[in-house]
């Protein structure tokens, strides 16, 4: 004959043996037993459950896929994947966007760009057709050539810069030709450009500064710059061969 304690088989014959203090004694313990396994159990769901983000690629270094014209459906042929890298090989492909939104994120990338040219990345775009082109709507961080382009000799239009708005602390861009690395993080309108592993630019979306700031520029006149809290990511054509690679994205 057996008793069972919480999945545990007990002989009937270690009762005589035991004595009924030592059964209880050993009831106990399974029981406190189990409350741990349980807790235990909890613990580990709940410790599943906090998923660690983790970046994304937005290109996979062989097709354009994932990407297309503001306000398209599809990708101009002027847009083609030139050695890993997703190149804007001649003017006129229009500027180019991510399928998905990103509201709080980090992204990661590489550029360069061709001798003398301009470029950019935006972030918080959305799509109107009131709306021309992506910097209609999304902050832009510069991509130049600080030595040829006549950009460069404009502040807060060099290569790093939030464009227009706010200068880069330190110059650390690469020639043109050159590959330079970019970390742009957004987390709840506080934004960070890093280039070539320093931070170069810091700001507050919709602070005193920003607004202040946004009121003497050009931008005043576009009611939707800078005020949309979730977008798309946007490259830019501005004429000028451009490449992109390694580009990742982390949502935070």
């Amino acid at each position: 004959m057996f008793i069972n304690f919480f999945k545990f088989t007990v002989p009937m014959k270690y009762f005589t043996k035991w004595g009924i203090p030592t059964l209880s004694i050993c009831i106990i313990a399974l029981m406190s037993w189990g409350c741990q396994s349980e807790t235990s159990s909890e613990e580990a769901t709940e410790e599943a459950t906090e998923v660690v983000a983790e970046f994304v690629s937005l290109f996979d270094g062989e097709t354009t896929a994932g990407w297309r014209n503001y306000n398209a459906d599809t990708i101009s042929p002027k847009w083609q994947v030139e050695d890993g890298a997703l190149t804007l090989v001649e003017g006129g492909g229009g500027d180019i966007i991510t399928e998905g939104m990103y509201e709080n994120f980090e992204l990661n990338l590489e550029w360069k760009i061709s001798q003398n040219g301009n470029s950019g990345i935006f972030f918080r775009v959305i799509e109107s057709d009131s709306l021309g082109a992506a910097y209609f709507s999304g902050p832009e961080m510069q991509v130049l050539d600080n030595d040829g382009h006549p950009d460069a000799k404009i502040d807060k239009h060099r290569a790093g810069d939030n464009y227009d708005l706010h200068r880069c602390s330190v110059e650390t861009v690469k020639p043109a030709g050159e590959w330079n690395q970019v970390k742009l993080i957004v987390n709840n309108n506080n934004v960070e450009h890093w280039l070539n592993g320093t931070k170069v630019v810091e700001y507050t979306i919709g602070s005193e500064d920003w607004e202040a700031l946004y009121q003497a520029s050009k931008f005043s006149d576009w009611p939707e710059y800078g005020r949309n809290a979730k977008g798309h990511i946007a490259l830019q054509d501005h004429n000028d061969k451009v490449w992109f690679r390694n580009i990742q994205i982390k949502e935070l």
